[in-house]
């Protein structure tokens, strides 16, 4: 398996790691890909590491608090 780390990726390979973790996000507005493809735009970017985005979520999950909330057509914080 290739690396996820942002220094062994290019912008372009990040969005298809994202893309392939969650799925469809173009057509699908149930909320739950939008907010999770909004979730992972830091790792896009190039500015934090998935693995970090990854473990902020979970310890928000853990703890409750800082949970995304549904919306009509998306996950807001």
């Amino acid at each position: 398996m290739k690396s996820l780390l942002i220094k062994d990726t290019t912008r372009k390979e990040r969005e298809q790691i994202v893309a392939d973790s969650i799925g469809n996000i173009d057509g699908a507005c149930d909320g739950c890909a939008a907010g999770l493809a909004e979730m992972y735009q830091e790792y896009i970017d190039g500015k934090r590491e998935i693995r970090d985005i990854n473990m902020e979520f979970s310890a928000r999950y853990v703890v409750g608090t800082g949970m995304p909330e549904k919306g009509e057509c998306g996950y807001v914080m």
